[in-house]
């Protein structure tokens, strides 16, 4: 009886760490985080409602968080949409898209009011599987709603296309945080409160997918927030990271490289020789070690720059040069 007793105590005390993380971290996040109504003008001049979603607050001056697809135009063209954004303490302001990004499924929008309380971005590279994790957002209008969970699986990749480019979002956060419609643009934050992931898809019952915080796309929130869009060269592959094999590390050191998973026909990767199942070690210079790496690389002013990269082909070590080509010539 002592023994059960003494088990059922040391649950309630897990139990009451584990509530009170998750009540902290929705206590301090959950102002940060909009509940957007997105309004379409009809030919009459009426604003109707036309999706919703949700938002995180990047900067008390108004720059806000989401997803590209919330704030993507309807069937048809037109203008991005514009909207309401609600807060946890009744506040509402308008708000419209300062740049939007599909291939990372990111979008900046700015509101003309200050006094907003900002999330903490964090870094989603810090993470690993099977850590808590919780997922703020407005599931079907919901506002404020928290869920609670796990890091899943990490390095996932997720298909996105924009302006006729096809690309896959690397390093994607996989977690059975329960999310539902309207929990896109949302926050997925660690066990501190800071911010790891902008909640995207749904992929299936208990399986939630994230787009990560990570150097890749704090590049891309910044060029959206100064710029409106984002530049970036274009490689040709799809790439999952994994371990070096043990005889490249004398060579490379310890940790991880990127596989070629997929090299796409016609892309400047193939032009430069680039094949499926290449472990991809270094480019101009830099080590490779995750997707977010090469991604980096691309985000910079590299468009027909001659780039070296070093392979490892069936063990061997081949230096072969890609030249990327702007992703999305028409962006501007």
């Amino acid at each position: 009886m002592s023994a059960s007793l003494a088990e059922r105590e040391r649950d309630a005390t897990a139990l009451d760490a584990y509530s009170a993380v998750v009540v902290d971290v929705a206590e301090r996040l959950s102002p940060a985080v909009a509940n957007l109504r997105l309004l379409a003008r009809r030919r009459d001049g009426r604003d109707v409602p036309s999706g919703a979603g949700s938002a995180i607050v990047l900067t008390p001056d108004g720059f806000l968080l989401t997803c590209a697809h919330v704030v993507a135009p309807r069937r048809g063209g037109g203008p991005a949409p514009r909207g309401v954004a609600s807060f946890t303490d009744g506040e509402e302001l308008r708000f419209e898209v300062v740049g939007s990004d599909p291939l990372s499924d990111l979008a900046v929008l700015r509101t003309h009011d200050g006094g907003l309380s900002a999330a903490h971005l964090g870094d989603a590279a810090d993470l690993r599987v099977g850590q808590l994790v919780v997922a703020i957002g407005n599931p079907h209008g919901f506002s404020g709603s928290v869920t609670a969970g796990v890091v899943s699986a990490l390095g996932r990749s997720l298909p996105a296309r924009g302006r006729g480019v096809a690309r896959m979002i690397d390093d994607v956060i996989q977690t059975d945080a329960a999310l539902n419609p309207g929990n896109s643009g949302g926050a997925l934050a660690d066990s501190a409160g800071r911010v790891v992931g902008v909640n995207t898809a749904i992929a299936g019952i208990g399986l939630g997918l994230a787009v990560p915080i990570n150097t890749a796309t704090r590049g891309i929130i910044g060029a959206l927030m100064t710029d409106g869009y984002v530049r970036r060269g274009y490689f040709g592959i799809a790439g999952s990271m994994r371990p070096l094999p043990a005889a490249a590390r004398e060579r490379w050191g310890p940790g991880e490289c990127v596989e070629v998973i997929e090299v796409v026909p016609g892309s400047p990767a193939e032009r430069g020789g680039l094949r499926a199942h290449d472990l991809l070690v270094e480019v101009q210079g830099r080590r490779i070690a995750a997707v977010a790496d090469l991604q980096t690389i691309l985000q910079r002013d590299v468009v027909g720059t001659n780039l070296e990269t070093v392979v490892l082909r069936a063990g061997a070590e081949r230096r072969i040069h890609v030249v990327p080509t702007d992703l999305e010539p028409n962006a501007r």
